[in-house]
């Protein structure tokens, strides 16, 4: 293959034509002061809230804080049943058992791999206090319909918002039409920090007030604590940071959608399958994910694209039921064939908005390889 490898992180490329600038930022920032909670953060949320059309936006040092923060605020705790789905990253259910409570697991569906709202209302019991809506890999859930679903159940909605930053449901941005939409910009993802970063979108003034409360040890001011909070405070740093790169993001997340068109294209015909688009502007493609048809065609795929010099992955070989971490009876109540299925049959190729025609030449051509060796 030549030595030709494709990455599927590639960070300078997010800092071209305006580095310096940020740079300038920054060396301010260091000989000024003002590290935590700086004027910088402020500005931050206040641009993410416009951005949304949220009400506020409430920076915190994580996504998984955000999640853990959101249940907090909105009473939360021990003896608790929390709904969520299956085939999640694992902070979604780590975030409801740090908070003492108990995640239950409703499966995904074939075609979209989202949370199959079809099975959400067996799930729900007198116990229930919350959902958590995740939007996997980019694609806006339906956002309208798990809100009147779990309003029907006296519970509130919230939205998991880490891999979906711009996409839309019906026509709204995910992260506004719930009591919470909880943000990660972890390196990876499309709006992404230097480092651990998060934020909360809220509607209500209080919740805000509320959250803003538990970021900060609980306290309105130095040494006067009204709650018992948490020291989650989005770093100044990665504020201007995420300032510099916000107003390309759409560009980024457009970009992101022509080259997963163009797999879909050149792929076409293979013995693949591909998470379901939805319409224009619900997917922004934080991960593009392929389906085989057997664990065994996944496995032999992925030892060939990483010989072939490209960093494909597998996300997520666990589903959350059966990760160790979050045992007990509960992980068990409900079956989750179609997560199980995609845990086995599906890995990511890369995709970046840099990502060059070369690149997609060579993953295309790569995948491609692999399904005609296996034809001859």
């Amino acid at each position: 293959m030549g030595g030709f490898t494709v990455p599927k992180y590639r960070y300078p490329a997010q800092f071209e034509g305006g580095e310096r600038e940020l740079l300038a930022r920054i060396e301010g920032l260091l000989l000024r002061g003002g590290y935590v909670l700086g004027q910088e953060v402020a500005e931050f949320e206040e641009r993410l809230a416009g951005y949304l059309g949220a009400a506020h936006t409430v920076g915190v040092n994580s996504g998984t804080d955000a999640l853990i923060l959101a249940l907090d605020a909105l009473g939360i705790g021990p003896g608790d049943e929390v709904v969520t789905v299956a085939n999640s990253f694992h902070a979604t259910a780590q975030a409801v058992a740090r908070r003492g409570a108990t995640p239950v697991y409703v499966d995904c569906r074939d075609d979209d791999f989202l949370m199959d709202l079809d099975q959400l209302p067996a799930a729900f019991t007198e116990r229930t206090r919350a959902v958590i809506l995740v939007h996997m890999f980019g694609k806006a859930a339906d956002v309208p319909r798990a809100r009147r679903l779990a309003a029907d159940a006296g519970v509130p909605l919230i939205e998991d918002c880490a891999q979906a930053i711009g996409a839309r449901s019906h026509g709204v941005r995910v992260g506004t039409a719930s009591a919470a939409g909880c943000w990660s910009f972890a390196p990876s993802k499309n709006l992404a920090a230097a480092g651990d970063a998060g934020a909360i979108s809220v509607q209500d003034d209080e919740l805000a007030e509320r959250l803003r409360l538990l970021r900060h040890f609980g306290q309105l001011q130095q040494n006067r604590h009204e709650i018992l909070g948490y020291n989650s405070r989005l770093d100044t740093l990665q504020a201007l940071v995420l300032l510099h790169k916000l107003d390309r993001l759409d560009s980024w997340n457009a970009r992101r959608a022509e080259v997963a068109a163009t797999y879909r294209e050149r792929l076409a015909g293979l013995p693949l399958r591909f998470q379901q688009p939805g319409e224009d502007g619900e997917h922004v493609y934080h991960l593009f994910q392929v389906r085989t048809e057997t664990e065994q065609a996944r496995d032999g795929l992925l030892e060939h694209l990483i010989a072939s010099g490209i960093d494909a992955v597998v996300r997520y070989p666990v589903p959350l039921p059966h990760q160790p971490a979050l045992a007990g009876p509960a992980a068990q109540r409900h079956a989750c064939p179609v997560a199980e299925e995609l845990s086995r049959q599906t890995l990511c190729l890369p995709i970046r908005p840099d990502l060059e025609a070369q690149e997609i030449s060579h993953v295309c051509d790569a995948v491609t390889g692999y399904f005609a060796g296996r034809a001859s």
